[in-house]
């Protein structure tokens, strides 16, 4: 009978905890989700504005929230934005409040940890968006602009029908970066108790110190979440442009 090496310490993780750690990576999957479709809704508008304004506000807005570590905009966020809503929003959101049920599956409405860090990762990943698709717009040629308006199109129709697909094949590979960072930028959001994946590793590691099983399998399910996401994203891309 082969003997368990020493490094994995007392065996291996049971179905209970791997179960635990199966949840935290739905919570990162849900998260992440949220947050690539409201990052990409505000980084298209804010990519937009930036390329068609030269404001002084927006680009140190911009500036600000790219240059500050992500950590940071987390705890501002759960900490600062936290301590100015009033006494009678927090004590709601810190409640338990049912949204939906049917039979025995309830749908709750959000801790104020998610929504804080919903809005932190949010506000990270659409400045970068942002500056993505504005490197986008500026590598299409003026005269793409002029041809448009030559057919009769409109400012909005022509960024719409001409300009944004030419942009998009520019700033696609970075976007699709910065979705995938995402992704793993949720593990941040263990600072202030969001129980996503990294945060579930950690907890199974403290209730059964055994480290390497669970940042193992915690390492495996990221992998096989990045690749996953990376494939869908590339197909839709390519979809988008046929």
């Amino acid at each position: 009978m082969l003997s368990i090496p020493h490094w994995l310490g007392q065996g291996f993780l049971s179905a209970q905890h791997i179960g635990l750690m199966l949840q935290g990576m739905v919570l990162t999957i849900l998260l992440s989700i949220l947050v690539i479709v409201s990052a990409t809704l505000v980084g298209f508008i804010w990519g937009i504005a930036r390329y068609r304004y030269s404001n002084w506000l927006l680009t140190a807005i911009h500036a600000s929230i790219r240059n500050v570590p992500l950590l940071i905009h987390v705890l501002f966020c759960y900490f600062v934005v936290g301590s100015l809503l009033p006494e009678t929003w927090m004590l709601w959101l810190n409640s338990p409040h049912e949204i939906w049920r049917i039979w025995d599956l309830a749908i709750a409405w959000p801790s104020f940890e998610f929504l804080a860090a919903w809005l932190a990762i949010t506000l990270y990943a659409a400045a970068f968006i942002a500056e993505d698709l504005r490197s986008g717009l500026n590598t299409v040629a003026a005269g793409q602009w002029e041809a448009a308006r030559s057919q009769g199109f409109n400012y909005w129709q022509t960024l719409r029908w001409v300009v944004l697909p030419q942009a998009f094949k520019t700033a696609w590979p970075p976007m699709l970066g910065t979705y995938l960072n995402t992704i793993k930028n949720t593990s941040l959001t263990m600072a202030i108790g969001v129980m996503e994946l990294s945060y579930r590793s950690r907890q199974v590691d403290a209730q059964t110190l055994l480290t390497f099983q669970a940042f193992a399998i915690a390492t495996v399910l990221y992998v096989v979440l990045i690749i996953g996401v990376q494939r869908i994203l590339q197909s839709r891309k390519v979809e988008y442009l046929a």
